[in-house]
């Protein structure tokens, strides 16, 4: 355990488990936190991964239950149990964990949305007392004082004390205040000694006041003296403190028997309180590191994306992509010194133990990491003058103390394998242990400056190069990890930058074998394109980000526009409707006046009048009525009737695509009275499309009309998953899921997009926004998906 610890300490899990301790609330928790051993059993391993991927969801949800008080009271419990009397402390001390207990239980109460988790067993264990707890805080009010009210006793007692104690101070005060006494006292006070009350006199006044002497002062001048008046009176007040004492000690038994008659219960609840504060404790941690739930495995995967130290400032740091166990089991890490290259193996084997031990990860959520049963490291420079260990020395006996005990489900990390060392010899014997290792069955990581494995990582199969970026413009590392390509000493263009006077590095260059040249040229070659490449990529992102927001931009202003233009129709439909409105009623009235003249006229002359100036007010009012209404009507496509219609067929009114139903057949001019909603009209035979239900095909029913389909979904689930499609596709397939949702009755659906670089998530949210369709959106929750899915009410 000891060698496996000092690997630990090698990949700072000790800093971790430190910084976890400082989010507990108890000794016992605290202690828990800093013993903390990775967990080498899968499904251990992912017990304690979802307890802290529940816990810090909870945490996001509902905010942190409180542990604060939070004690180990086994030892008391203990003694209680055992027939022991506690004290008023202990007592408090079992009353403020069962307090807790009880907070506990309604803060799991208040989360009851989430109907299950991992942590629940813990919370389900609890077993609060609150007849114990109000019991001990009814009785004790400190841990010196008993209430008066714990008992009827008790408070009988008090009442004569404070009764006795007013009667002798009574007396007291009288006589320190009386002229005839003041001369003989030092002050004119009364104070207590020996429990008893006294008045301060001068020594040599001692006889003028018969009494007890039950004190003096240090420098003999005064003494204190009991009058003899009260002497009675102050001998009943210590019979009666001594009752009071006794009866304290009576009921301080009394709930201590009924502690110890509730000590396994409390005892156990107080083992998972403890392991609740632990499990939270991770979860705080996660929060202060805004990390994520890892995936875990035990083939040996590890698939790192944008990956940061815990230890290292997250403003600085740069995330790094990684993968190892898959494609390839073994990874060479080369670069420049001060590249990342250490802190990229000792991230990889931190987040490693990290996920082992149940912690979450500062990395992308769909991260993998494999339990190992070893995870061995030789990191740093270990040299010990003591030992007389050179560097080279310290490192080969780390390594042959892997080497005895690697195998299958082993990570093996390495830091400059073979440095120290002439370099032939060195390369020569890191080829030879990273071949051992790997016939181990081992998963390797090794960083190194020999061109050596380099060559070694592109001629063996399952061996991959890596490196870790340089800027030769800047002279800066970009800490970049690049996997696939081996990387540069870039020694020469160093120098040359920094000044290096030009015959000199040519010289030197020349004393490079032409196999090294050659080899370097490959790489110089490869990273030069692979950097045009990546500029080429980021330029063609950039490029297709600024068209897709230029396409919504687009649609967003197309949609704009239908909007205004179906408002401005309504508008002035409203408006037109109240000048028909307006012209009907003044035209009922003229005509009203025309019929009461003709009353008044008789005469054919008369009633030929009043016919035409109703035939002129109804054709006045039909052209008004027409005008009023400004839609656009649909153009008459030529279309024929499959078969006559009759009464109670489902239409369509074609210029204004409006269903309805007939309710009459058509009259002399050809018009049928039908029904739009609430609304009953004469329409033109000719405007009219029969809706016949078509038979089902593909999950979409026909309604006969031409050029005009009803989607609906015979299985419509409520989630659509788009995730990986480019946006363009993604808009058709959400349209379409969108219109099948709303005629299949849904209320509420979930559009899962995942998180990526945030473009298809805007776009997706932009379309809904601007669906007629959606009456409003809002981002997942952590139960749901988080940023990665997009909620939809519709209409």
């Amino acid at each position: 355990m000891n060698e496996k610890n000092r690997h630990y300490r090698v990949l700072e899990l000790d800093k971790i488990l430190e910084r976890l301790a400082g989010f507990t609330a108890c000794e016992d928790a605290t202690e828990m936190a800093r013993a903390i051993s990775p967990q080498s059993g899968i499904k251990a391993a992912r017990r304690a991964l979802q307890q802290t991927s529940d816990a810090y969801m909870l945490i996001l949800r509902f905010g942190e239950p409180s542990f604060y008080g939070l004690k180990n009271v086994k030892g008391i419990l203990r003694r209680a149990e055992s027939g022991g009397i506690l004290s008023m402390g202990e007592l408090l001390r079992i009353a403020q964990v069962l307090g807790i207990f009880r907070t506990l239980k309604l803060w799991r109460a208040s989360a009851a949305k989430v109907e299950f988790t991992a942590v629940d067993d813990y919370f389900e264990l609890l077993a609060p007392n609150k007849y114990l707890e109000d019991k001990i805080k009814n009785a004790v009010i400190s841990e010196e004082e008993m209430a008066d009210d714990a008992s009827p006793e008790l408070s009988d007692i008090r009442r004569k004390l404070r009764i006795a104690s007013s009667k002798v101070r009574d007396q007291l005060d009288k006589m320190v205040r009386s002229t005839s006494y003041q001369k003989y006292l030092q002050d004119p006070v009364v104070t207590i000694r020996s429990g008893r009350f006294v008045v301060p006199v001068k020594a040599e006044h001692r006889a003028n006041i018969p009494g007890l002497v039950h004190d003096t002062s240090a420098s003999g001048a005064t003494v204190f003296v009991e009058p003899m008046p009260v002497v009675e009176t102050n001998n009943q007040i210590k019979v009666l403190v001594a009752k009071e004492e006794a009866e304290i000690e009576r009921i301080l038994t009394l709930l201590s028997q009924e502690t110890g008659s509730f000590a396994d219960s409390i005892a156990y609840s107080c083992e998972n309180a403890i392991e609740l504060n632990l499990i939270f404790a991770k979860a705080r941690l996660a929060v202060e590191m805004k990390a994520s739930c890892p995936h875990l495995n035990d083939k040996g995967i590890i698939r790192l994306g944008k990956a940061r130290h815990p230890l290292l400032d997250e403003k600085s740091v740069v995330p790094i992509d990684i993968e190892l166990g898959e494609s390839y089991d073994t990874l060479v890490i080369t670069g420049p010194n001060t590249g990342g290259k250490t802190v990229s193996l000792k991230t990889l084997g931190l987040l490693t133990l990290m996920a082992m031990c149940g912690l979450m990860i500062p990395a992308d959520d769909n991260s993998q990491i494999s339990v190992f049963e070893h995870v061995l490291a030789d990191i740093g420079d270990e040299q010990s003058i003591e030992q007389s260990l050179s560097t080279f020395s310290s490192h080969m006996k780390n390594i042959i103390g892997i080497l005895e005990i690697a195998g299958d489900g082993t990570l093996v990390l390495l830091d400059e394998l073979g440095a120290g060392t002439d370099p032939v010899e060195g390369a020569a014997l890191a080829t030879a242990i990273l071949e051992e290792l790997r016939m181990y069955g081992a998963k390797i990581a090794a960083t190194t400056h020999y061109a050596e494995l380099k060559a070694f990582a592109l001629d063996t199969g399952g061996v991959e190069n890596a490196c870790c970026e340089f800027d030769v413009a800047s002279l800066r590392p970009t800490y970049r990890l690049l996997i696939g390509v081996p990387g540069r000493s870039n020694a020469f263009a160093i120098c040359r930058r920094l000044g290096m006077t030009g015959h000199v590095v040519e010289r030197a260059k020349a004393f490079v074998s032409d196999e090294n040249s050659r080899f370097e040229d490959v790489v110089r070659v490869l990273e030069s394109e692979r950097s045009k490449m990546e500029k080429r990529r980021l330029e063609t992102e950039r490029l297709k980000d600024q068209l897709e927001q230029s396409r919504i931009q687009a649609e967003g202003l197309i949609h704009s526009a239908e909007h205004e233009r179906e408002r401005l129709i309504e508008s002035a439909r409203a408006q037109a409707g109240a000048m028909v409105e307006k012209a009907r009623s003044q035209a009922s009235q003229l005509l009203s006046e025309l019929e009461q003249m003709k009353k008044d006229m008789s005469g054919e002359n008369a009633a030929e009048m009043a016919r035409r100036a109703r035939q002129s007010y109804k054709s006045g009012l039909s052209s008004m009525e027409e005008a009023a209404d400004p839609v656009d009507k649909k153009s008459q496509k030529e279309y024929r009737l499959p078969r006559p219609l009759k009464v109670g067929d489902e239409v369509i009114i074609h210029d204004i695509d409006k269903k309805a139903t007939v309710l009459e057949l058509a009259d002399s001019s050809g018009k049928l009275l039908v029904q739009a909603g609430i609304i009953k009209t004469r329409v033109p035979e000719a405007n009219l499309r029969l809706m016949e239900q078509g038979k089902k095909k593909g999950g979409v029913i026909s309604t006969g009309l031409g050029g005009i389909r009803a989607r609906a979904s015979l299985d419509m689930r409520p989630e659509l998953d788009i995730h990986g499609m480019r946006v363009e596709e993604a808009l058709v397939e959400l349209e379409r899921y969108i219109d099948d949702a709303v005629l299949s009755g849904m209320r509420q659906v979930t559009i899962n997009h995942g998180k990526g670089t945030g473009v298809l998530r805007s776009a997706v949210q932009q379309s809904l926004r601007e669906n007629r369709s959606v009456r409003g959106i809002r981002r997942g929750n952590v139960s749901e998906g988080g940023d990665g899915v997009t909620i939809a009410e519709l209409k």
